[in-house]
């Protein structure tokens, strides 16, 4: 696993390293020791798969409020997506600042999320999955989320968003 950190300090592109031969291949996607290094203490403890229909389909933003510190590991496993994380984090270099990757189920690349940032997926194909592991466990009474078109962050989204849910298009301008 190669993990990359970009421009948001805390959130990191890994790169999948696939060790192949004739029967097929084999790779780490997850490895305890390399995440504690990240500052992750405590494991990853609940892990879903979401699976959308439709091409243009936002999930997004969601964040938790304080005292939870929430990491997220995403990776596509049908499709393709662009994934973003909005830095809310106030003594960051990077606040209010994003950023946004393009992601498939071909490239064998994961985004990792540290605490203190707003996170969305935009699907660019029909039927696409992604695996996501989160920490801590989910809990509703600390759940915030930041609407898709939310003129402070100026998205620039690749695709016309076409699919929001009553629920994402609801949360307040930040």
């Amino acid at each position: 696993m190669k993990f990359r950190e970009i421009k948001l300090a805390g959130v990191y592109v890994i790169e999948l390293e696939k060790k192949e031969d004739d029967r097929g291949f084999l790779t780490r996607w997850w490895d305890k020791k390399e995440f504690r290094k990240l500052g992750m203490s405590e494991g990853l403890t609940q892990g879903y798969i979401s699976f959308t229909k439709q091409k243009g389909t936002v999930r997004g933003f969601h964040f938790l409020l304080p005292p939870a510190k929430e990491f997220k590991l995403v990776r596509v496993i049908s499709g393709s997506i662009f994934e973003v994380a909005i830095d809310l984090r106030k003594d960051s270099k990077t606040y209010k600042k994003w950023q946004g990757f393009k992601f498939s189920a071909e490239d064998y690349k994961m985004l990792f999320i540290t605490p203190g940032f707003a996170h969305a997926i935009l699907t660019l194909e029909q039927n696409t999955q992604i695996m996501a592991l989160y920490s801590p466990n989910y809990d509703p009474k600390l759940e915030k989320g930041i609407r898709f078109d939310d003129p402070k962050f100026k998205i620039k989204w690749p695709i016309k968003v076409e699919h929001v849910s009553d629920k994402d298009k609801a949360w307040e301008d930040f």
